[in-house]
């Protein structure tokens, strides 16, 4: 029986993106340990860009289907 690929989950790797980097502030890996870290958190980082550049894209054929071609920027409240 063959395997089904594993879908990819914005949020789970974001969340395992942050566990990465606070494991490393600790500063308590080794240099091997910290190197893996470090790839593996490069390549969970790459993977979030690819979701969040498939999801623009979506997001624009979507306002082209509805008329509303104009790229209109995003504004986020930034009162935190």
């Amino acid at each position: 029986m063959a395997k089904t690929p594993k879908t990819f989950e914005f949020e789970n790797a974001l969340h395992e993106l942050e566990a990465l980097v606070a494991t490393m502030e600790q500063g308590e890996l080794s240099l091997e340990d910290s190197l893996q870290a470090f790839e593996q958190g490069i390549g969970l980082t790459r993977q979030c860009q690819q979701a969040l550049s498939a999801a623009e894209q979506r997001v624009q054929i979507l306002m082209e289907r509805n008329g509303a071609s104009e790229a209109q920027p995003f504004l986020q409240n930034n009162d935190e």
